[in-house]
């Protein structure tokens, strides 16, 4: 979605954030991007700062990395609007029944996809769907 390079990914985020103060229209991608920097006022300051491409961030923190933080929920958003994996839509439909608020949903969300991330990597695979839908489900009972 973003490229390879850290570079590219972050610039995504800085170049939607730069023409949403400029008044730029956006496209459709860059939309969710800002929705998603709107929802994080303590990184905005930082996506102007001029060390913000290059700046090193702790590798799979995404609680001390802003562009993984919100790169995960833009992640979830498109997984959710895709409905991929088949039925995480309905899903997070129920969780947000749950929970109240989108963006706590997602940042519980976030918990069971970097999991899922990290096995894959471990396995050398792609990640398994299904035990990522599974570590979904099991959010509902955390919050009842």
């Amino acid at each position: 979605m973003f490229g390879d390079k850290r570079e590219q990914y972050r610039r995504v985020f800085i170049d939607a954030w730069r023409k949403r103060a400029d008044g730029t229209p956006l496209e459709p991608l860059e939309r969710v991007v800002v929705d998603v920097i709107d929802a994080h006022p303590e990184y905005q300051e930082m996506l102007g700062s001029p060390d913000a491409l290059e700046r090193d961030y702790p590798v799979g923190d995404a609680a001390a990395n802003p562009f993984l933080h919100m790169g995960m929920h833009i992640t979830i958003i498109e997984q959710v609007t895709s409905d991929r994996p088949p039925g995480i839509r309905a899903l997070y439909g129920e969780l947000r029944k749950l929970f109240g608020d989108s963006h706590d949903v997602e940042h519980a969300m976030m918990q069971c996809l970097a999991g899922s991330l990290a096995e894959a990597r471990d396995r050398g695979d792609f990640p398994d769907e299904q035990r990522y839908l599974d570590c979904l489900r099991r959010l509902k009972s955390r919050v009842l």
